[in-house]
């Protein structure tokens, strides 16, 4: 039951806390100018900001982190922007991992539904699994958040999910980003370039899945003979 409290209160009470309490926090982050203008406003003030951001996006998600990608391009730049934006989901996702791990089934089956962690959990312990996670990261609009908390119930140790999914990650972040970069600079042509890149990278990793997903289990094997 003490667990069970402390996951409510992470889970629900503060994104409630912040709904009714700290409703502008919402507000800032649901558009690109209040969120560019929110991260020039601490830029100087604190640089891990976005780290902070991109942490809390993750674990409670309660704040849309998609603005907060783009803006990050706008604010910091792209190599800083990217290390902040992936050093912030990486933490994020060890604590959820973590917390998952903590709390136990039980809790996660009444705040998610045991259907759905059922689910999951089959999925990251199937032969598949590492493959399942990657393309879970990699695919837009796909539910991630979920998948972090099925992990830490599952067979799947930490550093292989951790590596996979912040790869998984990696290109839609970097996309966002470099997108936000040139649209501030007044770049809207390279950024148009960009969304039609990324959707050829995206239609190239459909076509090549089965040898891309064959070379995911190799890498997964390997880092599981590591551990």
């Amino acid at each position: 039951m003490f667990k069970l409290l402390i996951l409510l209160g992470i889970i629900i009470g503060v994104p409630l806390y912040i709904y009714f309490f700290q409703h502008q926090w919402i507000d800032t982050f649901s558009s690109l100018d209040s969120t560019k203008a929110f991260l020039e406003a601490h830029k100087t003030g604190n640089i891990f900001l976005l780290l902070g951001l991109q942490i809390v996006q993750i674990v409670v998600s309660v704040i849309p982190g998609q603005w907060i990608q783009f803006a990050s391009g706008f604010t910091y730049g792209f190599l800083f922007g990217l290390i902040m934006s992936v050093g912030g989901a990486m933490i994020g996702t060890v604590i959820a991992y973590y917390l998952a791990d903590f709390m136990g089934r039980d809790a996660m089956h009444m705040l998610f539904g045991e259907e759905k962690i059922k689910h999951y959990i089959e999925m990251l312990n199937s032969k598949k699994g590492i493959t399942a996670v990657f393309l879970i990261y990699l695919i837009p609009g796909v539910p991630k958040d979920l998948c972090c908390y099925a992990a830490g119930l599952s067979d799947m140790k930490l550093k292989p999910f951790l590596l996979i999914s912040t790869v998984g990650r990696l290109p839609g972040m970097a996309g966002s980003i470099l997108i936000g970069k040139f649209v501030d600079l007044g770049g809207y042509n390279i950024a148009i370039i960009i969304c039609a890149a990324a959707i050829v990278l995206f239609a190239l990793g459909v076509i090549f899945r089965k040898k891309l997903m064959a070379w995911i289990d190799r890498a997964y094997t390997k880092i599981e003979e590591m551990e």
